[in-house]
């Protein structure tokens, strides 16, 4: 990927271990909802290029006003762009930074738990929060942000690992109606 490839796009490719057989099972980008005020931003700058034909002499001051709107706005959303999470069948990772990119990874057997927050806003427009725990002590993935369908992707997670052979399975019988006895269904 060339260097200005890097500037307006993520290299998820590059960080996969295809020769291992890693596979990319969900990229998923921030939410709509992490931009929406950068975008009111950009768009702030509309009204303040207006407002030079009322400011005469004083023109240059919503210029410059909405160029700084306009830039601020543009770059926060492309910041946001560059923020990827990736589930493959072998781990977890964020990538995100457009200068200076970071690579945040964790490996699918060291996932302890699972935490998914949705506020009221994030239940009406549709995106959550994950927390992830692990037992070490300090960790570079943690917190993901903004995660759109966020029952869906704790499933693929789920899923992943269950497939991995990381967690174990039980077999359960469904509880009858003949046997009332019997509390736990086994």
């Amino acid at each position: 990927m060339s260097v200005i490839g890097r500037l307006l796009e993520p290299d998820i490719d590059g960080h996969l271990l295809a020769d291992e057989g890693e596979v990319v099972i969900d990229e998923v980008r921030k939410h709509w909802a992490a931009t929406f005020w950068w975008y009111c931003l950009a768009f702030l700058s509309i009204p303040l290029f207006i407002s030079m034909i009322w400011a005469k002499g004083f023109f240059w001051a919503p210029l410059i006003a909405g160029l700084v709107a306009f830039a601020v706005g543009v770059w926060k959303i492309h910041v946001q762009f560059m923020d990827r999470f990736v589930i493959t069948n072998m781990r977890v990772f964020r990538v995100h930074g457009v200068f200076n990119q970071s690579l945040a990874t964790m490996p699918m057997s060291r996932i302890l738990d699972i935490s998914m927050k949705q506020s009221i806003v994030g239940q009406l427009c549709g995106y959550g929060h994950f927390v992830f725990e692990t037992a070490a002590q300090d960790q570079g993935l943690r917190d993901i942000t903004y995660v759109g369908d966020p029952q869906q992707r704790d499933l693929t997670i789920q899923r992943v690992i269950q497939r991995a052979g990381l967690r174990q399975t039980w077999k359960v019988t469904p509880k009858s109606a003949e046997s009332p006895n019997e509390l736990d269904g086994v």
